[in-house]
C-alpha cells in the first residue's frame, strides 16, 4: 500500500449509485485484464486490501455510499458480500431470540438474467464479457432495441457486481424513493440529515475507518445526485470534508439523470436543488463538475444529447449512468496512474484559477477512430474543435473560449500513436511529423486551442467493459471499440473502447450559469413555501443566487457583449 496515494470515494444518492455500479465494474475489468506496464493504473488508489474475521482476504473499494432504504433492500436478495461479516461470528447471547422479517421484494428478471450471464468465465480464466440480453441481435444499419429485461431494472444494486465492505453502506431510513409523501426532494431535507441525529456521527466514523489506514491520502471523490435532496446531503458532506481534512483534494461530480417534465412543483424543486447544490458544492470542493446527458438543467430541459455511436435509451438510468461512468473513469485517470506525479489537488489547481471552481466535460465515447487508423489521421478529422459532445448540460462549446483543460485520450496502442510515413513521402500535416503519441496530442491541442492552458495524457490501455455494461453500440463499432467501414453482419459484444475526455474551465459556463440565475431571479419564492419549510431560509436562497451570479462572472471573457446584463441587475 505504500505510495498508493489513496482516494476515498463517496456516492450520495440513487443515480450516483447507478454511476458507481458501472464505475466499480470498469475498475474490476482493469484488474482482470491488466494494461500497459509503463502506464498502468494503481488499483490501490481506489481499493483496499483487508481480511474478514475468518481470515479470508478481501479487496474492496474504499467507498462510502448512502441511499434510501427501499433502494438498498435488494442487497439482501442477492446475498451480497456487503453484509456485515460480524454476523457470521459466534454470538455470546444465550437468551431467547425473536425474528422480525419483512416480506421479500418480487424477484427481478434483470437480476436473474445478470446472475446467470455474468457468472461464466472465458477459457483463459478471465471473467466473461457481456452478452446481449435481448433474444434478437440488431441487423446491420438497425438501431439495437432495448430488451424487456433491461427495462425491468428498477435500482442500481441490481447491476452492482463489486463486493463491498460492510462499512461502505449508510442507509437513510426516514425517506422513501417512491410515492408522493416522505420523499427526499428538497435541499434543506438533505442538509438536515447531516446536521442532527445519528447520520453525522455514522459518516465520520466511516470516514475515519478508511482515512486512518491510508499511508498518503490524496483526497476524496464525491459522486452526488444534484437534482434531489441528496444535493443538500452532498453540500454538508463536502463541508465536513473541507473542515476536517484541510489541504486534501475534494473533486465533486454533480450527477443528474435525464429529467422528464413532471408537475410544476417537482420541476421547481429540481431546479432549486441543482442551483443550491452547484453553489454550495463548488464552495466546499477543490473542483466541482456537473455531469449529465440532459441538454440543459433549467425548468424546460432541452432534449438529451445525441452520441454518434451509441443507441442509448435516455429514460434508463442503467444506460445513461454507464456512459457517465466510462467518462468519469477516463477523466480521473491522471491522478490514478502508477507513474504520474499529478495529484487531485494539482489537477484542480490547474483548472480553478481566478475563482473558476466549476468545470465542464466534453467526451467522445467511444473516440471516433477507424480500425487500424493512426492517431494523426484520426485527429485530422477534428481540426476546428475537439472530438466529442458536452456532457455537462452546457450546449456545444465549439465557439467558446476555454481558459484551461485537462485532456485524456486512452485506448490507442503504441504502434498507432504516430504516422509511419514511407521514406521520401510528404507528411500530410504537422501531426504526421511528430515522433511520439504524446507529442501528437499536445500539438493537436495547441492547434485547436492555442490560447488554452492544456495538460494531456495519452494512454494505451482502453476502457474495458464487462457485464453488466450495456451493449448499446452502433453496428459500425467492432469489439475493440473502433469504427468499421461496413456494419457488422452478426452481433459481437464490444469488449473495450477508446475514450476521449476534456475537463474544461470554459467560457460556455458563463451562459449556462447565467441562464440558471436569470430563471430563478424571477421566481416569487412565496409560491413555494413548502420548499423552504424543509429547512432552507429565504435569505440563504438569496445568498446562493448572488453566489451563482458571481460564479458566472468568472467565466466571462473580457470585452464580451453581455456587460449590459450586469448593469441591469
Amino acid at each position: 500500500m505504500s505510495g498508493a496515494r489513496e482516494v476515498v470515494t463517496l456516492q450520495l444518492g440513487p443515480y450516483a449509485g447507478s454511476v458507481g455500479a458501472h464505475w466499480w465494474r470498469i475498475q474490476e475489468a482493469l484488474l482482470c485484464c491488466g494494461s500497459a506496464a509503463e502506464e498502468s493504473l494503481c488499483h490501490n488508489v481506489l481499493f483496499r486490501a483487508g481480511k474478514t474475521p475468518h481470515g479470508q482476504e478481501t479487496y474492496t473499494p474504499r467507498l462510502i455510499l448512502t441511499d434510501l432504504k427501499g433502494n438498498l433492500s435488494s442487497f439482501q436478495q442477492k446475498g451480497s458480500s456487503c453484509q456485515d461479516t460480524k454476523s457470521d461470528s459466534p454470538t455470546a447471547w444465550r437468551g431467547s431470540l425473536s425474528t422480525h422479517q419483512e416480506d421479500p421484494l418480487p424477484a427481478n428478471p434483470f437480476l436473474h438474467t445478470l446472475n446467470r450471464q455474468a457468472s461464466g468465465r472465458t477459457p483463459d480464466g478471465n471473467l466473461a464479457s457481456w452478452t446481449h440480453l435481448s433474444d434478437s441481435h440488431p441487423r446491420p444499419n438497425e438501431t439495437p432495441k432495448t430488451s424487456g429485461v433491461e427495462t425491468a431494472a428498477p435500482a442500481w444494486p441490481d447491476f452492482l457486481r463489486t463486493p463491498l465492505h460492510p462499512r461502505s453502506i449508510l442507509t437513510i431510513h426516514q425517506y422513501h424513493h417512491e410515492g408522493d409523501s416522505s420523499r427526499l426532494e428538497a435541499f434543506g431535507q438533505g442538509e438536515k440529515l447531516l446536521q442532527e441525529g445519528a447520520y453525522p456521527d455514522e459518516l465520520e466514523d466511516r470516514l475515519h475507518f478508511y482515512v486512518e489506514e491510508c499511508d498518503y491520502l490524496q483526497g476524496f471523490q464525491v459522486l452526488c445526485d444534484l437534482q434531489s435532496g441528496f444535493s443538500g446531503v452532498g453540500a454538508r458532506a463536502t463541508e465536513l470534508l473541507q473542515d476536517e481534512y484541510a489541504g486534501k483534494g475534494i473533486l465533486t461530480w454533480g450527477l443528474t439523470p435525464v429529467l422528464q417534465p413532471t408537475i410544476p412543483q417537482r420541476n421547481f424543486y429540481q431546479l432549486m436543488n441543482t442551483v443550491l447544490g452547484l453553489v454550495k458544492l463548488s464552495t466546499h470542493s477543490s473542483l466541482f463538475c456537473p455531469l449529465s446527458l440532459n441538454g440543459s438543467l433549467g425548468l424546460r430541459p432541452q432534449p438529451p444529447v445525441s452520441l454518434p455511436y451509441l443507441h442509448y435509451e435516455p429514460s434508463l438510468d442503467y444506460h445513461t449512468s454507464a456512459i457517465l461512468a466510462a467518462t468519469l473513469d477516463t477523466l480521473t485517470s491522471p491522478y490514478r496512474l502508477q507513474a504520474s506525479p499529478l495529484s487531485m489537488v494539482q489537477l484542480a489547481e490547474a483548472l480553478t484559477f481566478s475563482g473558476r471552481k466549476v468545470a465542464a466535460v466534453t467526451a467522445a465515447v467511444p473516440f471516433p477512430a477507424s480500425h487500424g487508423q493512426s492517431l494523426p489521421e484520426a485527429l485530422c478529422g477534428h481540426q476546428t474543435s475537439l472530438p466529442g459532445t458536452s456532457l455537462s448540460s452546457c450546449g456545444e462549446p465549439r465557439d467558446e473560449h476555454c481558459f484551461a483543460q485537462s485532456v485524456v485520450l486512452r485506448g490507442i496502442s503504441k504502434e498507432h500513436q504516430v504516422s509511419h510515413i514511407p521514406s521520401g513521402s510528404e507528411p500530410r500535416s504537422v501531426l504526421h511529423m511528430c515522433e511520439t503519441g504524446q507529442e501528437v496530442l499536445a500539438r493537436y491541442l495547441y492547434t485547436v486551442s492555442p490560447r488554452t492552458f492544456s495538460t494531456s495524457h495519452l494512454l494505451q490501455a482502453p476502457c474495458r467493459l464487462l457485464a453488466p455494461f450495456p451493449q448499446f453500440f452502433s453496428p459500425l463499432v467492432n469489439k475493440h471499440g473502433f469504427l468499421l467501414e461496413k456494419p457488422l453482419q452478426t452481433f459481437a459484444a464490444v469488449e473495450s473502447i477508446p475514450v476521449f475526455t476534456a475537463l474544461q474551465a470554459s467560457a460556455a459556463l458563463h451562459k449556462t450559469l447565467r441562464a440558471l440565475y436569470e430563471e430563478l431571479r424571477q421566481v416569487d419564492v412565496r409560491r413555494w413555501a413548502s420548499f423552504f419549510s424543509a429547512g432552507m431560509e429565504t435569505d440563504d436562497f438569496v445568498e446562493a443566487l448572488e453566489g451563482l451570479r458571481t460564479l458566472s462572472h468568472c467565466y466571462k471573457e473580457s470585452g464580451s457583449e453581455d456587460n449590459s446584463e450586469d448593469e441591469t441587475d
